[in-house]
């Protein structure tokens, strides 16, 4: 089971996960994200940024 890179918790992963799919850590609240489905990887996702239409 994949661990969250903040706390080390198991968060709830989906049955038919994505690589890019965001989900939450339950204990520490952080966003992750998949980076890789095989072993699963997690990381933490990156700040959403704007663009302004550029």
């Amino acid at each position: 089971m994949p661990e969250c890179p903040v706390c080390g918790a198991e968060p709830t992963i989906s049955d038919d996960p994505v690589e890019g799919e965001l989900l939450e850590c339950e204990d520490c609240g952080v966003e992750l994200e998949i980076l890789a489905l095989d072993p699963i990887t997690l990381g933490e996702a990156p700040d959403a940024e704007e663009d302004w239409g550029e």
